[in-house]
């Protein structure tokens, strides 16, 4: 199991993440262990154990656990079965997660965007994903920019004065260099969207407007495991396709 997506920007010690691993590896025992027992077999102290349950964002051990079990189960199950009921996902399900106003807000933004670009940013996996709506703009007529993990950090900076848009997609609402791109791209007021999963995470919390998808797998950073995140996020391009399309055409009408 990768726990890269759960620690980043946590800044956790050796120590620190050591602890971790011994928490998840030895999930259904480490409750009644209780914190004092955890610390001995770590070789440290109690105060260690609470201190990573606070930098992970945690009130204490106990609700890091609570937090994590779910987590590490699910990911468990996956990798035992294969749960067909992840497939039958539908557009009505991502429609309850994402409000009406802020999709037709993002429509509108782009559909009255004039001079400026729309920069998309991605990595991994999801550079997959933003090649597909960059490419999909593009015959939209929109003036589209992408980059990826593999590019230079000066494609960005060098485009940012005449940036309108900038789009982010990342699974985990985590990545480090998705990240650093979308801070520098609000140090300079632009309006900036997310495309991320639906629990709480770094770059919604940053981002202007942030859409949220169903993550099957937290865990599994190395999208090794059956997950419909990516299917549901170009399914939600095309929605929010449609809905610029209708408006353009009203708009034309008009």
């Amino acid at each position: 199991m990768d726990l890269k997506k759960l620690t980043v920007g946590k800044h956790l010690t050796e120590l620190e993440t050591s602890i971790l691993e011994y928490i998840i590896e030895n999930i259904d025992t480490v409750l009644k262990m209780g914190v004092r027992e955890i610390a001995k077999n770590n070789y440290t102290s109690p105060a260690s154990v609470i201190r990573l349950s606070k930098k992970l964002g945690y009130t204490g051990f106990v609700d890091m656990y609570y937090h994590l079990l779910p987590k590490v189960k699910k990911t468990e199950h996956q990798s035992l079965n294969v749960d067909e009921e992840i497939f039958k996902y539908s557009l009505s399900d991502i429609l309850k997660k994402n409000q009406k106003k802020d999709i037709d807000f993002f429509v509108e933004k782009i559909l009255h965007l004039k001079q400026k670009y729309i920069f998309i940013y991605a990595t991994g996996f999801s550079a997959i994903a933003a090649e597909y709506l960059y490419k999909k703009l593009l015959v939209l007529g929109k003036k589209t920019i992408i980059a990826t993990g593999t590019d230079s950090i000066g494609i960005v900076e060098s485009n940012l004065e005449d940036i309108g848009i900038f789009i982010v997609i990342s699974k985990s609402g985590e990545t480090q260099q998705v990240m650093d791109k979308l801070l520098s791209a609000n140090e300079q007021s632009i309006f900036t969207v997310s495309f991320t999963k639906e629990e709480p995470n770094r770059i919604a919390n940053v981002s202007d407007l942030n859409f949220k998808l169903v993550d099957n797998n937290e865990l599994d950073d190395r999208n090794i495991l059956p997950n419909t995140f990516f299917p549901n996020l170009l399914l939600l391009f095309e929605y929010l396709f449609k809905v610029f399309l209708d408006q353009k055409k009203l708009k034309i009408e008009e």
